[in-house]
């Protein structure tokens, strides 16, 4: 009773002290206005004082010049895309820097040297239309695949404008579909008729700033003559379309209401209209195969008597509410297809016309596996050959049969690019990624540190061989820990060219949040239990001074987005193990971060900063709020972009104007382009990665 009363009062000590600084006005808070005139001077005088620190450094040529040769090589692997029988990519270079969107034949492509043909080119339609596209990609229609709804972006923002494109003229189409920029999902329901959810005028938004309503439009029809074939409701974090289809011609149609970030009802659309499927929440629809979903699950399914983390296929018409009082009618035609034990996750499913194939990794070492459903005799497991210790990607996958790409590498492996046939098991390397870096003297290691609460967490590490445990290796620590994603083994040019090479010691931490082991490892740092990933990420720090591989002295960590928001919580509550701190595209205060495009969406993940509850706790690790004066803290590298619609750049404004209120040093930088990406171009990105290196030498190596 009485630990009861203390859980209590600390509790309610918490929300009040969350009320009285949630009274307290934020000085900073103009600097939410993204383009207003005073943010913008701000900025720019911000950045007056970042470039010539870091780009005058005698180290930026060559940092800058070694990552755009990298970013613009043309010996990269050119990622191949299946849409239809063809095979396309979107290329950049120096030569083409918003890039081409071309296709080959299959036979080409597996030359070494593909007869490539333009279908789009980036640079010369932004050029004729004085506007500053990019390229986010295209839906394209089946069974035909002879038009697209191409995704054009105002410097990388996560909103688009949607254009129909026509793949046998190489033109966009006159008096086709075009819909004004929005955070929209398109899909094609026939060739005449395009689902579309997107910003419909007031009263259509939900609170995380995407569409709640889904409308049926034909050809020739104005987005205000639309037809509304499905709403979700407004407190939902966004509705969006999805149209699966077979390689035997079935069609289910399906919208996602998302109920927060990894809630969400399915309904499917029947000619009596929409039907609310009765399956898990948690989870995702992975594809169609044979009339069967396939899908995993993220949560127990106890009617069926299946694991969170499964991969399962199952009827659609079986979760529809046809039995009697509208439950559900049990059959046998759910199946398991595979259950990953304790140490490993599902990462990635693609289906093809008769086959299931799965990234699946055991201990965060990755292998891909086929599975063919041999009826009451379950599904055959065929694994298809990677290297050993690699990150493995399901590149892409055909409709039209059973071939599938997919690549396998190592933080020291160059990528191999693979063609397989699914139905018969054959494999080829089709690619093979020239060595960007000299990885001859380096070792590739894997240990567990031992965090807060006892959980064991596993890192890798990357350093040279017979390297002194001294203390004095400049090392960089990265991590994520949020929303399901894991940190792979993956090779990576720029950090081995440009911090490896120079020898410099790399660590990838595993820390709970991500999906290294399935769903349970995102759970354990979920609202209430954040810090988890934080204390797991200082745990292994811990551990690499302890080994003295490293020093404070020469330990520098670096994350983005929400590992953005890990570098702000590193800064913040362990400012005495780092002496660089690489903080891009952050959430920082995390009480008004559900107010700031699209923060709301990720309730699910933070908790709601609006429940006084839940604010006290999010309180305790927010970064904005946790900046102290008189406190010690190491000079952070702050950088974010303009035109990042995803996580606002007030956040690193802001925190870089609440450290220079104490007189803390530090340095910022905003990219007036980029988006989320925060690298519309090889340009810009080779201008982002030379300015983080020339930081992290200054501090670390020098």
């Amino acid at each position: 009773m009485r630990s009861m009363l203390l859980a209590a009062v600390a509790a309610a000590s918490a929300a009040l002290a969350f009320c009285a600084q949630a009274d307290t006005p934020d000085p900073n808070q103009w600097l939410e206005d993204v383009n207003g005139q005073a943010s913008m001077d701000w900025v720019h005088a911000e950045n007056a004082v970042t470039v010539p620190r870091l780009q005058g450094d005698p180290r930026y040529k060559g940092l800058h010049d070694q990552a755009f040769a990298i970013l613009s090589a043309t010996d990269r692997i050119a990622q191949p895309n299946f849409i239809g029988d063809s095979v396309y990519n979107f290329w950049q270079d120096g030569s083409h820097v918003r890039g081409v969107w071309r296709r080959t034949t299959v036979d080409s492509y597996r030359t070494a040297n593909p007869q490539w043909e333009t279908v789009l080119d980036l640079d010369a339609l932004a050029a004729s239309e004085h506007a500053n596209w990019i390229f986010k990609g295209a839906n394209c229609r089946a069974p035909a695949y002879d038009r697209c709804m191409v995704q054009l972006s105002n410097g990388g923002k996560d909103a688009v404008e949607e254009r129909e494109f026509d793949l046998t003229t190489k033109s966009f189409v006159d008096g086709g579909f075009r819909l004004p920029e929005s955070k929209q999902n398109v899909a094609w329901l026939d060739n005449d008729t395009l689902l579309v959810q997107r910003d419909w005028g007031p009263g259509t938004l939900t609170r995380s700033g995407y569409g709640f309503v889904i409308k049926s439009m034909k050809r020739g029809q104005a987005l205000a003559d639309a037809t509304e074939v499905f709403r979700g409701k407004a407190e939902d974090v966004s509705v969006s379309p999805q149209v699966l289809r077979d390689g035997d011609g079935a069609k289910v149609v399906l919208f996602d209401r998302g109920l927060d970030f990894f809630h969400s009802e399915r309904w499917m659309l029947t000619p009596k209209g929409p039907v609310k499927l009765d399956m898990p929440q948690k989870g995702n629809v992975r594809g169609l195969l044979h009339g069967s979903l396939i899908i995993t699950i993220d949560e127990d399914w106890p009617v069926y008597g299946l694991k969170a983390g499964s991969l399962v296929s199952v009827s659609p018409e079986e979760l529809a509410p046809v039995g009697p009082g509208g439950s559900v009618v049990i059959s046998k035609n759910t199946k398991l297809i595979f259950a990953p034990t304790a140490r490993q996750s599902i990462d990635q499913v693609t289906v093809t016309a008769n086959r299931v194939t799965a990234a699946i990794y055991d201990n965060v070492r990755g292998r891909v596996i086929t599975f063919e459903d041999k009826g009451q005799w379950g599904w055959k497991q065929t694994n298809l050959p990677v290297i050993d210790n690699a990150e493995v990607n399901l590149v892409s996958s055909s409709d039209l049969d059973d071939r599938i790409f997919y690549s396998a590498e190592g933080f020291v492996t160059p990528t191999q690019l693979k063609l397989a046939d699914t139905a018969t098991g054959a494999s080829e390397t089709v690619k093979t990624l020239p060595a960007k870096f000299d990885a001859a003297n380096m070792v590739v290691e894997q240990f567990e540190a031992t965090s807060k609460d006892g959980t064991r967490i596993p890192y890798f590490i990357v350093h040279p061989k017979g390297q002194k445990l001294d203390g004095s290796n400049p090392t960089l620590l990265h991590a994520y820990g949020g929303f399901q994603l894991s940190k792979l083994p993956v090779y990576d040019p720029l950090i081995g060219k440009l911090w490896m090479e120079r020898g410099g010691t790399y660590v990838v931490a595993n820390i709970r949040g991500g999906g290294e082991f399935g769903p349970a490892w995102h759970e354990a740092a979920l609202k209430q239990n954040r810090q988890r990933a934080y204390d797991d990420f200082f745990a292994v720090a811990e551990d690499l001074i302890a080994r003295k591989v490293t020093s404070p002295r020469r330990l520098g960590i670096y994350g983005r987005s929400n590992g953005g928001l890990l570098m702000g919580v590193s800064l913040t509550e362990r400012p005495d193990l780092w002496n660089a701190v690489v903080v891009e595209s952050p959430l920082i205060d995390m009480l008004r971060y559900d107010k700031l495009p699209a923060g709301a969406s990720w309730i699910g993940e933070y908790g709601d900063p609006q429940k006084p509850e839940e604010a006290a706790y999010i309180a305790k690790y927010s970064p904005y709020q946790n900046v102290r004066a008189g406190v010690k803290y190491p000079e952070a590298y702050i950088t974010t972009s303009t035109k990042d619609d995803r996580v606002h750049p007030g956040h690193a404004r802001k925190l870089a104007a609440k450290l220079k209120g104490l007189n803390v040093p530090y340095l910022f930088y905003e990219n007036t382009d980029g988006g989320h990406a925060n690298g519309a171009d090889p340009q810009a990105n080779a201008q982002r990665w030379g300015m983080h290196y020339v930081y992290l030498t200054q501090k670390l190596m020098d």
